[in-house]
């Protein structure tokens, strides 16, 4: 249930960041952060949790934290408590998600359940470095446990920035970012919301499709500079997307200072900007009451 606090916050917000990952900075010394850093470019946003929440308290905007349950990157996971050890320190401006590997089998649908009782707001699985195909029907018992929750659902999709450069990938296989698959889960689950993250190159064309054609789907346009949006993104998040597209910027990959001085140059309508940036994400989240 939505606290007054919250209604109270969501009143004030300038935006909503729905995509925003815990990264552990000095732990992490993996050949796939480097590599990141060198296709996303480096840059002094604060990694440790409450200083990020005071970056985005300063900026009057909320964001959806998350950490990735994986392990084949080889990168330290953020423990799915300290996210919502940190929200909790935070309520004005952290929404945790949690993360949790559905390849786990019973042992995830317990730990969902207790995350949930946790505080957690809404969950993150990234299919590439998570090693699934989301529309396995060997998986269907864990999305029965989300549903069962009502919370959002973030799904990678597309390219994966983590892998890229390294050799042979980090080990991450892109065809599980295709999104076509999730439109088979968002028939089977059709009261589970899901945010299909990134402009999902190079299938951007079927995320749009599936986000267009399934009232529970939604797009967040994290993970790549506005200035790098295909035409056809653009033209649907001004009409017939309008309420159904999300701000999310990738931080601290992407800084929301960096996403937002791309996306004030787009044609994007002066009465569109204000569900992308804030009104939509206040409504999916349940910020609104």
């Amino acid at each position: 249930m939505t606290t007054t606090a919250e209604r109270m916050m969501a009143s004030k917000l300038a935006a909503v960041d729905v995509h925003v990952h815990a990264h552990w900075q000095d732990e992490d010394t993996s050949d796939v952060k480097a590599a990141a850093d060198a296709y996303f470019g480096s840059n002094d946003a604060p990694r440790a949790l409450d200083p990020l929440a005071a970056y985005y308290r300063e900026r009057s905007m909320a964001c959806v934290l998350f950490t990735v349950d994986e392990k084949l990157s080889g990168r330290p996971m953020v423990p799915n408590d300290d996210v919502l050890a940190a929200a909790a320190r935070n309520p004005d401006v952290l929404i945790p998600f949690v993360s949790v590997d559905p390849t786990r089998g019973a042992g995830a649908i317990d730990e969902i359940k207790r995350l949930v009782d946790a505080g957690a707001r809404g969950f993150k699985l990234h299919p590439p470095l998570q090693e699934f195909w989301p529309n396995d029907r060997a998986i269907y018992p864990y999305y029965e446990a989300l549903e069962a929750t009502r919370l959002p659902v973030v799904f990678h999709t597309g390219h994966s920035g983590i892998g890229t450069g390294a050799r042979g990938g980090g080990g991450i296989r892109l065809k599980y970012g295709a999104p076509m698959p999730i439109d088979d889960v968002a028939v089977d689950f059709p009261d589970m919301t899901i945010v299909l993250a990134h402009p999902s190159f190079p299938w951007q064309d079927e995320a749009i499709s599936i986000c267009l054609h399934k009232p529970n789907v939604y797009i967040d346009l994290s993970g790549w500079s506005p200035k790098y949006f295909p035409p056809q993104l653009v033209q649907y998040a001004n009409t017939q997307l309008k309420r159904k597209v999300l701000f999310g910027s990738d931080y601290p990959l992407i800084t929301p200072d960096k996403w937002l001085a791309e996306f004030e140059k787009l044609p994007i309508r002066d009465e569109v900007r204000p569900l992308i940036l804030r009104e939509n994400a206040i409504r999916v989240l349940g910020l609104d009451g």
